[in-house]
């Protein structure tokens, strides 16, 4: 029973981050350490649940709630982009 709950668990809480809004950027990361840096940023954000970085792709995808808004994602960015000197921009 007690292993039931805790699947039950677990895909009620995959369904939830499954319902949720993605938020791509294009930003000009170059390494991991520019992607580590990302997610630290966005990952301490309200309402964020997973932040996915591709360096290759030079993209990220933010899976969020709707408390954390793009434009606030994107200002957070931007101020990481000022001192990195990385491109950073909201995905079309």
């Amino acid at each position: 029973k007690n292993t039931y709950n805790l699947f039950k668990c677990f895909r009620e809480r995959d369904n939830k981050k499954s319902n949720m809004p993605e938020t791509k950027f294009d930003v000009g990361m170059t390494c991991e350490g520019c992607a580590s840096a990302v997610k630290r940023i966005l990952g301490k954000m309200d309402g964020v649940t997973e932040v996915k970085t591709d360096v290759a792709e030079k993209s990220v995808v933010v899976v969020a709630d709707e408390s954390a808004s793009s434009q606030e994602m994107l200002e957070k960015l931007l101020k990481w982009s000022e001192a990195s000197g990385k491109s950073v921009a909201l995905s079309a």
